[in-house]
C-alpha cells in the first residue's frame, strides 16, 4: 500500500463504522467493555473488522476508543490496558492484511481535566501517550482522536500521541445541533486549534448526523488547508419499542458522502447506529470521486467586529472587593436559607445583620446537601430588599458546566457580584440520598470558568459581550487530613482565578498560622470561620461526623464541663472570641456562623474589644 497522507492526497479514503453498534447487534451487552473483548473474544472482534473490510472501508479503526486507563478502571481493568491497546491493533492489523489501513482508535478519558477538573493536561498526557504506546506496538498505520469535546483534552491527546509517534493523526471533535462543541466552542475556532497543535486531518464524529455536520464542515473548510474527516451519525437515536435505533438509511448516508467530498473532505466514515451496509453505501458514493477533482467553496467568514474589554477590577466589582482591595477587615455572618419559600423572617434578620454593621451576608447553597430555598434565590431578594451585600455559595454537584453558566450569567444579570465557589456535599449525606448528583467540574473548574467570564469568554471561548465582574471566593480547610492535597487544591483554585477564600470552622489558631505560612507565596485574602458552640453534643457530632471540622480536645472538654451547668452555650461564645482574638490579626475578615441561626450569638462574638473594622 502506498503511504497513508500519500494515498490521501490520490482519493477519498473511506473509514468503517460503529464498533458497538456491530458488537451489540452480535449479542454483547451494552454494560460490557467492549474494549476488553479484544483480549476475551479476538474472533468477534475480527469479525466486524472483516465485515467493513467487505464493505469497501479503506481504514478499519482498533477496538480501543474506550482504552485508556481512566476508562478501563471503571471496568476493574487497568492491569490490561496494554494488552487490550496492543491485541486491538494486532487483531486489525491481522484482518487488514496489508490491503486496508489500521488507525488507531484513542477517545476521552472520562474525566475533567483542568481548567475543569483536577487532573492535568501533562497527566492527560501521560495516558494518552500510554495508549498510544501500546497502539503503536500492535501495528497500526494512523491515529484517530476522536469524540472529543474538550479542546484541553484532545490537546493533551495530540501531544501524547506525537510523544511516541510520528504517524499522522486524524483528530475529530464532536459537536451539537448549532455546530458547536458541547461546550460552545464554534468549529472555526476548534479547527484551527487542531491545525496549529500539529493535528494532519482535522475532523468530526459523532453525536450528530449528517446533516449538521455537513453545516459544520462548511464552517471549518473555510478557515483550513487541511485534509477534513468525517464520521457522523446514522441520525439521532429513535426509542422505538424500547430500543435506541438509528433511522438514516445507507442511500442517505451516501448522499451526504458526495456532498462532503465537495467541502475537500478527504475521509468518509460513519459512528453510532452505522453498519457495513451505510459504508458499502458511502463507498459506492465517493468511488469515483477524488480529492483533486474538486473543490472547497469560497466562505466569507463573518467579522467578530468588536474589540477586547478590560476586566473588572476587584476594587470596582462591590464593597466586598473593594474592602479586600484596601486591605480593610471584613465581618461576614452565614445566613441559611430556609425550607420554605417565605423569605420574610431571612429578610429581617438581614436588617437586624445590617444594623450592627456586618460587612456581608454568607449564604451557602444547599448545606449538607439538605433540601432549601435555592442560595442564589435569597442572595438576590436580600440584596434587593437591603443596603448588606450577599456572598452565594454555588456548589457544583446540581448542573452540568453550561447549567452553571446560565445560572452565573443569569445571577449576574440580576445584581449578584460576590460568589463563593465550591465543590458541594454528595446528596446521600442529605434528607435524600437518591437524589442524583452532576458534579460535571469541581470547584478548581468551577472556578476556571467564572474566571473565563470575568475574562469576557464562556467556557467554549466565546466572546459574551463585556466581561462579569464576579468577586470570586473558594473554601479551603486548613485542618484537612491530607494537608498536601488540600495545599495542591489551595494553589490550584489561586492559579484559576481566586481572590479570597473563606476556611472552614477554625478551633485551632496555632494551626491555622502554620498553614497560611505555607501558602505565603500564594497568599490571597483568607476569611477564617468561627462556630461558636452551642453543646458538648454538637461539639461531639462535628468532630466525629461532619467532614472538615476537627476539634481540638481541650475545646472538647471545656464544652463537656460547661455541659453540666447552664453556661454551656455562653462557654461555647467565650470560646469564639477568644479564637477570634488570636487569628484576627492573622486573617482579613471572619465569618461568623451563628448555631441554630441565632444571629444574636454572632453579634455577641463580634463585641469583643480590639476587634478590626
Amino acid at each position: 500500500m502506498n503511504d497513508f497522507l500519500s494515498a490521501l492526497q490520490e482519493r477519498v479514503l473511506v473509514c468503517d463504522g460503529a464498533m458497538g453498534t456491530m458488537l451489540y447487534s452480535k449479542g454483547v451487552f451494552i454494560s460490557r467493555c467492549f474494549d476488553e473483548l479484544n483480549v476475551s473474544n479476538p474472533d468477534l472482534v475480527r469479525e466486524v473488522h472483516l465485515d467493513y473490510i467487505k464493505a469497501g472501508a479503506d481504514i478499519i479503526e482498533t477496538n480501543t476508543f474506550g482504552g485508556n486507563r481512566t476508562k478501563l478502571m471503571t471496568h476493574g481493568l487497568v492491569e490490561q490496558a496494554r494488552d487490550i491497546n496492543v491485541e486491538g491493533a494486532r487483531i486489525a492489523r491481522a484482518a487488514a492484511a496489508g490491503e486496508v489501513y489500521v488507525a488507531g482508535a484513542i477517545g476521552p478519558l472520562g474525566i475533567r481535566i483542568e481548567p475543569w477538573g483536577k487532573t492535568s493536561i501533562d497527566e492527560a498526557r501521560a495516558i494518552f501517550r500510554e495508549q498510544a504506546s501500546a497502539l503503536l506496538e500492535g501495528g497500526v498505520d494512523l491515529f484517530i482522536l476522536e469524540t472529543f469535546s474538550d479542546l484541553n483534552e484532545v490537546y493533551a491527546a495530540l501531544l501524547g500521541v506525537r510523544d511516541v509517534s510520528k504517524y499522522p493523526i486524524v483528530a475529530q471533535m464532536t459537536i451539537t445541533e448549532d455546530g458547536n462543541s458541547l461546550e460552545g466552542t464554534p468549529p472555526e475556532v476548534f479547527a484551527k486549534r487542531l491545525e496549529d497543535w500539529g493535528a494532519d486531518i482535522v475532523g468530526l464524529n459523532c453525536s450528530v448526523g449528517p446533516q449538521t455536520m455537513l453545516d459544520a464542515i462548511e464552517r471549518i473548510a473555510a478557515i483550513t488547508s487541511k485534509k477534513l474527516s468525517v464520521q457522523p451519525n446514522a441520525g439521532k437515536p429513535q426509542n422505538i419499542e424500547g430500543r435506541n435505533l438509528y433511522l438514516c438509511s445507507p442511500e442517505y448516508m451516501a448522499s451526504y458522502a458526495r456532498k462532503f467530498v465537495q467541502y475537500g473532505v478527504g475521509i468518509v466514515g460513519g459512528c453510532c447506529g452505522t453498519t457495513p451496509l451505510h459504508i458499502k453505501a458511502m463507498r459506492g458514493a465517493v468511488r469515483s470521486v477524488s480529492p483533486r477533482q474538486t473543490a472547497r467553496p469560497s466562505v466569507v467568514l463573518p467579522s467578530k467586529g468588536g474589540e477586547s474589554v478590560a476586566p473588572v477590577l476587584l476594587e470596582n466589582k462591590s464593597r466586598l472587593g473593594m474592602k479586600l482591595k484596601n486591605g480593610e477587615f471584613v465581618r461576614m455572618v452565614e445566613m441559611i436559607p430556609s425550607r420554605l419559600h417565605d423569605y420574610a423572617r431571612a429578610l429581617e434578620e438581614a436588617k437586624f445583620l445590617q444594623a450592627h454593621n456586618i460587612d456581608v451576608i454568607n449564604i451557602p447553597d444547599a448545606p449538607r446537601s439538605s433540601a432549601r430555598m435555592s442560595g442564589l434565590a435569597l442572595a438576590l431578594l436580600l440584596e434587593q430588599a437591603t443596603k448588606i451585600e450577599s456572598l452565594a455559595h454555588y456548589t457544583c454537584g446540581d448542573r452540568n458546566l453550561l447549567g452553571m453558566q446560565a445560572d452565573l450569567l443569569g445571577a449576574y444579570a440580576l445584581g449578584l457580584r460576590n460568589m463563593l465557589l465550591i465543590t458541594g456535599a454528595p446528596p446521600q449525606i442529605g434528607d435524600y440520598p437518591d437524589a442524583t448528583a452532576v458534579y460535571d467540574v469541581d470547584s478548581i473548574g468551577l472556578t476556571n470558568m467564572v474566571s473565563r467570564l470575568n475574562q469576557g469568554f464562556d467556557v467554549g471561548g466565546k466572546s459574551i459581550g463585556d466581561p462579569t465582574g464576579f468577586v470570586i471566593g473558594v473554601g479551603v480547610n486548613p485542618t484537612a487530613i491530607d494537608n498536601e492535597q488540600e495545599l495542591k487544591r489551595f494553589y490550584y483554585k489561586v492559579e484559576a482565578g481566586a481572590e479570597f477564600a473563606l476556611t472552614q470552622p477554625v478551633f485551632d489558631p496555632s494551626t491555622l498560622e502554620r498553614f497560611l505560612r505555607r501558602i505565603e507565596d500564594s497568599r490571597i485574602p483568607i476569611i477564617a470561620g468561627i462556630l461558636p458552640l452551642p453543646s458538648y453534643k454538637t461539639a461531639e457530632f462535628l468532630n466525629n461526623e461532619v467532614p472538615g471540622h476537627s476539634i481540638p480536645e481541650a475545646i472538647l472538654e471545656r464544652m463537656r464541663k460547661a455541659e453540666t451547668t447552664e453556661f454551656a452555650q455562653l462557654e461555647g461564645v467565650r470560646i469564639a472570641q477568644e479564637i477570634l482574638e488570636r487569628v484576627q490579626r492573622m486573617v482579613q475578615g471572619v465569618q461568623i456562623r451563628g448555631p441554630f441561626e441565632k444571629y444574636e450569638t454572632a453579634i455577641e462574638v463580634l463585641s469583643i474589644t480590639g476587634v478590626r473594622h
